[in-house]
């Protein structure tokens, strides 16, 4: 996949918070990208860089998306890009991408 990889490094800018992305979300791009890719290699990266790009958004407004009640213990939110969402945590000064999947994927 070259360009889509996402190392799990942290990327961070002064005054606003980190994102990190776990293992699992970084393979769900990936596998996003390979299944579109296969029909349409023009979209597939289109797809895959919007849904790389799109956390970023969070480091300045991290409650934008719906919290979800199911983790009361933990504040796990989910934002709609698309077709797609994206579940992610916010742990103090970090912000976990945890999962991405496409709304007619059975989850």
């Amino acid at each position: 996949m070259g360009s889509f990889a996402i190392d799990g490094r942290a990327s961070a800018a002064p005054e606003i918070l980190i994102v990190r992305w776990t293992p699992r979300a970084a393979a769900d791009v990936t596998r996003l990208h390979d299944f579109l890719a296969h029909k349409n290699p023009r979209a597939a990266k289109a797809v895959a860089e919007t849904l790389i790009s799109a956390p970023d958004k969070l480091r300045q407004f991290p409650r934008r998306g719906a919290r979800l009640e199911q983790f009361s213990d933990r504040e796990v939110r989910r934002l709609i890009v698309g077709a797609y969402e994206i579940r992610y945590e916010i742990n103090v000064d970090i912000i976990r991408i945890l999962q991405i999947w496409h709304g007619k994927e059975d989850r």
